[in-house]
């Protein structure tokens, strides 16, 4: 089984996972091939209360990528975990459930919630604004992003992702912050913030005026901060942003992620993942080497 990999004491068949935010919960993508063929798969963001997200135009094309501005749209956990979570749990056996909030009060009664149903891991947001503080995100600062990481820690029993945000002051900090208040991984890149003007109509394409670049323009911003990130932590390193290719799967593993998951490419192509994943097999079994054998050799 040449793509398998490890992470939490787990054989995962193969490293690739759908990002968050980018695949829903999974069923739009069974008429095109079996979601189980995946690593595992990771939800939409899910916040404590329902968000009906941002209002406006919402996705806007750019050379190479997308901005989005979503919101977090989502029906709240309550509802998540009303048959949400069992669904996706019948599409594959690993689910990571990506957790946002506005308060370390609202990440608390999440986690505490999540425990009592079993699966593989949370995928903590920490680019979510922080409300009692003026709404700057918790991942910008490495001791905010450490303070939140350490209190979703003492509350949950399952495994930790702290999904890392490009936008930070310092992103190796950052990551060693949260690997040392307790995160049994991270994730990165989250989008890097980015604009688009309408020159017609005269005003910002956005109505919250700066959205989220995707895609492959973010591809080596991604690279490069994998690489300085899985140089500095001794936990799991995942990538995310701009892959599209079985080569970017390689490149990202070089780089020391042990997991990719991939975002835009699925709206590009909704075969995108085994497109992907059948490149990946032909670059290792053309070496004639594993997936293991990748991780962090550059």
């Amino acid at each position: 089984m040449r793509t398998e990999v490890e992470i939490f004491g787990k054989t995962l068949k193969n490293p690739l996972l759908p990002a968050s935010g980018t695949y829903g919960y999974g069923e739009a993508y069974e008429s095109y091939y079996a979601p189980s063929e995946l690593g595992a798969l990771i939800s939409k963001g899910i916040t404590w209360n329902p968000k009906p997200g941002n209002e406006g135009i919402r996705i806007w094309e750019t050379p190479s990528g997308i901005l989005n501005s979503i919101g977090l749209e989502n029906p709240g956990i309550h509802e998540f975990l009303n048959g949400k979570l069992q669904k996706m749990q019948t599409l594959n056996e690993n689910i990571i459930v990506n957790l946002g909030g506005n308060t370390i009060e609202e990440y608390i009664n999440s986690v505490e919630l999540l425990n009592e149903h079993d699966f593989f891991a949370i995928e903590l947001n920490i680019s979510c604004p922080n409300v009692k503080e003026g709404g700057m995100a918790f991942g910008i600062e490495s001791e905010t992003a450490a303070e939140v990481t350490k209190i979703v820690k003492a509350h949950t029993e399952h495994n930790l992702i702290v999904k890392l945000s490009p936008n930070a002051r310092d992103v190796v900090e950052c990551a060693k912050a949260v690997e040392e208040a307790g995160a049994d991984s991270v994730s990165l890149i989250n989008t890097v913030l980015g604009m688009a003007i309408d020159p017609y109509a005269e005003r910002t394409v956005f109505n919250n005026v700066y959205a989220g670049l995707s895609g492959p323009a973010v591809k080596p911003i991604a690279l490069r901060m994998v690489h300085q990130v899985a140089k500095n932590v001794s936990i799991p390193v995942i990538a995310a942003g701009g892959i599209s290719t079985g080569l970017d799967v390689v490149e990202f593993m070089m780089a020391g992620a042990t997991l990719a998951q991939i975002g835009t490419a699925n709206f590009m192509n909704p075969n995108a993942v085994m497109d992907i994943l059948k490149d990946f097999e032909e670059f290792l079994k053309g070496k004639n080497i594993t997936a293991k054998d990748l991780i962090g050799i550059v």
